[in-house]
């Protein structure tokens, strides 16, 4: 496909363009200011394309396709292949979604997501991926495996073993690097003799550079292997010399150690759970690995019960076991990790011990929390008679001035009276049958019949009373050291009566609809006015990580739908949102408008509840969600489900059944199994060994990304991630 002019395919204001233009122009200078940082501005983009220009920056651009992403994608990568970028996977993210792309000392990182609302649109994502240890790539070399972090590179060169290492001596000399000797290696190790049947070996070391973008680079090891086929394998790495020796202990995972360096780790369960797990990728040689676990295994009580069988990738598998646990510790080399998987089992007498004292220590817990227990209730019952004896029992009479329909006693106080829902509170210092027998009598009196109750002790009463097809119920009872009366009924009803409360001192003004303009709270993440009666923020984002894939605002705000929709159409504005004018319905009681915002697509929906504006607000942010891959496909939406519950679970959705290890998708393990779904409304059933099957219902849309959390007692939280 053909490229197209950089800019906005968009209709915008002359000022916007002059200033995005202006701002492009800068972010161009400052990237090609260095040479290892790619300008996005400059790279080819397909035709048709439309630019984001809500957030110019120097290091990224985004823009959208009027094709899916399944056409999209292939479209890019030949696109860019064109141009000369090679493309490349990272070592342990061979499932990653995001394309790798290297060109020189210039990396790229490509990602592509579905335009928001539109399987049939894609967005592009250009980001800049700087090459901290460049080292160079064979001409027409396939399965390239490359992080310029280290650096490391696996490939198969095209050519011969000669040709490709008279390629590798004069690439890696034109990037600086300066083949050691015995004399420039001595500071590392005494002897580089390499001597390897079917190919060859070489060490080399780089200077500091600020040109090359080097600084402190350990030397590596190029080793070239001949192929049947007459190609080369290509394989660079730190050199084994300049790795540690030594291993020093990082932080536990599930209860068992970890050495450190390493590029990535997880853990499940933890130290008190009956089976946990530690995988880790190593930054070591396997000898020093094992060394470190010889060491760290044997300060913790472990044991080594000799070899276990081996299995795929392992080249040290070795029994376990402590007084209470027995396990396997597997090492293995994988690019150049060594591959480590601890695992550990609770025996089965240690679990029967556990289950004996967790039974001693729950029925010790019953018995003291019966006994204190016990104690409480004698006390508030000693507390009760010394609070009854202060009660009046003197005989009452009625209050004179008293506007209800039934009369008052002397010793009322905090009268409530709601004459339009027949209800009347009231507290006393008088006692239950002071009170009992007052309105008994007054009642009578009054022509009310009492119908008999069961509920007639002194510290409380229940009445009923009925006269001409109406009734009142009173309830007296003692609360402390006063007597509360409440009372309702169709006698007590007041046509048009007005509400009569005592005042308090905690008694909350009823909200009333505010008149003055709104204004936002500086202190929210995402714009609220200060005028509201209830808000609240939330964001997703998995365990350890400090950015969130969604961040949901929710408020209501006692202001017409007009004024708050003004209020955010202003305050987004400042923020650099943009409104997508796409005929979004906006009426006196509801609106749904769709934005660009800085870190991605956002919605906000307006609606009316109980005299007031309701408030959605939700921000989404397609980077972080395709960096920790929870990003559906296109027209699909994402289920990753997670078990933080000590059994494992197994979740049947779609005709699909899903075993959820215990831990999985916990603090300690945040990725769990994924499931892509079409759009719509799903019943999935959970079942737990020991307890019934949950059936519930999960709606869906396309581009959402939900997480199902089953947690300990076997309940389902579903969260909505993406």
């Amino acid at each position: 496909m053909s490229m197209t002019p950089r800019g906005m395919q968009v209709p915008a204001r002359w000022r916007l363009l002059a200033c995005g233009l202006v701002l492009m122009a800068s972010c161009s200078i400052a990237a090609a200011a260095d040479g290892g940082i790619v300008d996005v501005y400059a790279l080819p983009r397909l035709e048709g394309v439309v630019e984001d220009m809500s957030r110019p920056n120097s290091d990224r651009v985004e823009y959208r396709m009027p094709t899916p992403e399944a056409v999209t994608t292939p479209a890019v990568k030949k696109l860019l292949g064109a141009d000369g970028w090679v493309p490349y996977v990272r070592p342990l993210e061979e499932k990653s979604s995001t394309l790798n792309f290297k060109k020189g000392r210039q990396g790229l990182s490509v990602y592509l997501t579905q335009a928001l609302g539109r399987p049939d649109q894609s967005v592009v994502h250009y980001a800049t991926d700087r090459i901290y240890g460049n080292v160079p790539f064979p001409d027409g070399a396939s399965d390239i495996m490359f992080d310029g972090t280290r650096p490391y590179l696996g490939c198969v060169a095209p050519e011969t073993l000669d040709a490709t290492s008279d390629f590798f001596g004069r690439e890696m000399a034109a990037i600086g690097w300066q083949k050691l000797t015995p004399e420039t290696a001595a500071r590392w190790t005494t002897s580089l003799d390499e001597i390897l049947p079917d190919g060859l070996r070489a060490f080399y070391a780089h200077p500091d550079s600020k040109e090359g973008g080097f600084y402190q680079q350990k030397p590596v090891m190029l080793t070239l292997t001949r192929r049947d086929d007459g190609r080369t394998n290509v394989d660079i790495r730190v050199a084994p010399f300049a790795l540690p020796g030594e291993l020093k202990a990082d932080s536990d995972l599930a209860g068992l150690p970890r050495p450190n360096p390493t590029k990535s780790a997880r853990g499940l369960g933890s130290a008190s759970s009956n089976k946990r797990e530690m995988s880790a990728a190593v930054m070591a040689e396997l000898p020093a690995v094992l060394a470190f676990y010889h060491r760290e295994l044997a300060g913790r009580g472990w044991q080594e019960d000799g070899s276990a069988p081996l299995a795929p990738g392992d080249e040290v598998a070795i029994k376990i076991s402590n007084t209470d646990e027995t396990g396997v510790l597997r090492l293995g080399r994988k690019y150049d990790f060594t591959m480590v998987s601890v695992t550990a089992q609770v025996k089965e007498s240690a679990l029967a011990a556990r289950a004996k004292a967790k039974k001693e220590a729950d029925e010790k817990f019953l018995g003291d929390a019966l006994g204190a227990a016990k104690q409480l209730i004698a006390a508030d019952e000693a507390r009760r008679k010394v609070q009854a004896a202060a009660l009046s029992d003197a005989p009452l009479n009625a209050l004179a001035d008293s506007k209800t329909p039934v009369p008052l006693p002397e010793t009322a106080e905090g009268v409530t009276f709601e004459g339009g829902d027949g209800r009347l509170e009231f507290s006393s210092t008088s006692s239950v049958k002071a009170l009992g027998s007052f309105y008994r009598a007054a009642l009578k009196n009054a022509g009310w019949k009492e119908q008999p109750s069961v509920i007639n002790q002194p510290n409380m009463a229940v009445m009923e009373f009925s006269k001409a097809g109406k009734s009142i119920s009173m309830t007296v009872m003692q609360m402390g050291p006063k007597v509360n009366v409440s009372a309702n009924g169709t006698g007590l009803i007041v046509a048009a009566a007005k509400p009569v409360e005592a005042k308090s001192a905690d008694a909350k003004p009823i909200q009333a609809k505010s008149t003055e303009s709104l204004k936002p709270d500086p202190d929210s993440a995402l714009p609220v006015p200060t005028q509201r009666s209830s808000s609240g923020i939330s964001s997703t984002k998995f365990p350890g990580s400090d950015q969130s894939f969604r961040k949901e605002l929710e408020a209501s705000i006692p202001a017409e739908l007009s004024d708050v929709l003004a209020f955010y159409r202003a305050e987004l504005a400042k923020r650099g949102w943009q409104e997508k004018t796409d005929g979004a319905p906006v009426t006196a009681e509801r609106a749904e408008l769709a934005f660009t915002s800085p870190e991605g697509p956002a919605m906000l929906k307006l609606g009316r509840a109980r005299e007031e504006t309701t408030v959605s607000l939700v921000q989404r942010n397609p980077q972080a969600a395709a960096k920790a891959d929870i990003m559906p496909k296109a027209g699909q939406a994402r289920l990753m489900l997670g078990n933080i519950g000590p059994k494992e679970a197994s979740l049947t959705i779609n005709k699909q059944t899903i075993k959820i290890a215990a831990g999985a998708g916990g603090p300690q393990s945040p990725k769990g199994p994924m499931l892509d779904l079409p759009p719509g409304k799903y019943q999935y059933a959970l079942r737990l060994p020991g307890q019934p099957t949950r059936n519930e219902t999960l709606t869906v849309a396309a581009g959402d990304a939900w997480g199902l959390l089953v947690g300990p007692s076997g309940d389902v939280l579903p969260l909505q991630m993406y």
